[in-house]
């Protein structure tokens, strides 16, 4: 089923407490009939909380010709979220994000129960949203649906964390994802691939849109459409968009980031300025090793900073990885700017993990 959401309507005590009990339980809920508001037309965002209602959304817009861009993400939307969606909405007639917390890519030790969700500031923040295309002045674009799926829609044979408990149909995308991230998470990527293959198959986007802050994450899934043979999307429009960072000191925008504390934020940008020191050095003609090492010291200063200030530093990893195989980079390889090269990281602070990467050399071919 649907409902329209409103500034006006979102902030009403019946609608906000079952559209955020269907968020935060994925359960299947049904809505009091909206009360009538003032907003305009412009303002209504259609909330779909069941497969079969959004499946007749996307029918009509299949029968009316319209492209439809789709931003998947699990809530808790920053500025980083929203350069997807103005993207999408500068590429395509309608735009459709997604807002699903997967149970199947958090490990049992993981987040899920504590991961953000702020659905009423998210409608809020969707709400604001628009482009005017220029060659059609007379018209604005304005987020088109949210599709707030439940787990029982979306995991029909049940789920649980525990994958070697799990039953039913998974999507694995063998070799690649044990690698980089995979190597810290090693169920992650399937939980990754089994969701967004479901997404893709209720929203059939034209083009789908996601962030290089997850860039393994992306160019998996790039594949995996590559290999089922998609065509909603294809390959090539699965667009994957800059990272999107704070103006301050260069830290990746993520959910996450709200579990910091006052003094764990200080310290926070510890990884982009590894990252941006092992940067410098392949540039100056370093092998990798010598990259990492650099990478590390800034790292490991930071940790003596963390001490001092009574926040816990836990390196993760460093990593100079190929964008194809997700393979190490030989330790030979120097720097040649038309060779892209994946640099990226983890690490903790305090008890946020906080990930990001820099693509080295030409990465055209992979920001499509």
């Amino acid at each position: 089923m649907s409902t329209i959401i409103t500034p006006a309507t979102a902030s009403t005590p019946s609608h906000r407490a079952a559209l955020l009990a269907a968020e935060a339980a994925n359960s299947t809920l049904e809505l009091p009939p909206p009360p009538h508001t003032m907003a305009t037309a412009s303002n209504l965002i259609p909330v779909f909380t069941d497969l079969r209602s959004f499946r007749e959304w996307r029918t009509k817009a299949f029968r009316d010709g319209k492209s439809v861009g789709f931003v998947p993400t699990m809530g808790a939307l920053h500025e980083g979220h929203m350069s997807l969606v103005h993207r999408s909405l500068q590429d395509n007639d309608l735009t459709v994000l997604s807002i699903f917390v997967n149970p199947a890519q958090f490990a049992p030790h993981e987040d899920l129960s504590t991961y953000p969700r702020t659905l009423d500031s998210d409608l809020a923040m969707l709400s604001e949203a628009s482009f005017t295309p220029p060659a059609t002045p007379q018209t604005t674009r304005t987020p088109s649906a949210v599709f707030l799926p439940s787990v029982r829609d979306m995991y029909p044979s049940g789920i649980v964390q525990d994958v070697e408990n799990q039953k039913g149909t998974f999507v694995e995308v063998k070799g690649y994802g044990h690698q980089m991230e995979g190597k810290s998470r090693p169920s992650f990527f399937r939980g990754v691939a089994t969701v967004v293959t479901k997404l893709f198959n209720s929203v059939q986007p034209s083009n789908a849109y996601f962030g290089q802050k997850d860039i393994q994450q992306a160019l998996l899934l790039r594949r995996m459409v590559r290999d089922l043979l998609l065509a909603h999307p294809t390959p090539e429009s699965l667009h994957v968009v800059p990272t999107y960072r704070s103006t301050e000191d260069g830290l990746a925008l993520s959910s996450r980031n709200a579990y910091l504390s006052v003094e764990e934020r200080k310290l926070a940008p510890t990884l982009y300025n590894a990252l941006t020191e092992a940067q410098r050095a392949w540039e100056e003609g370093c092998p990798r090793s010598e990259c990492l090492r650099r990478a590390r010291e800034v790292v490991d200063h930071a940790m003596k900073e963390g001490d001092r200030a009574g926040v816990l530093i836990r390196f993760d990893y460093i990593e100079m990885n190929d964008p194809e195989t997700f393979g190490l980079i030989e330790e030979g390889l120097t720097f040649n700017s038309e060779r892209p090269v994946v640099l990226s990281g983890a690490l903790w602070v305090g008890k946020t993990r906080l990930i990001d990467n820099f693509l080295l050399g030409d990465s055209s071919r992979l920001l499509i």
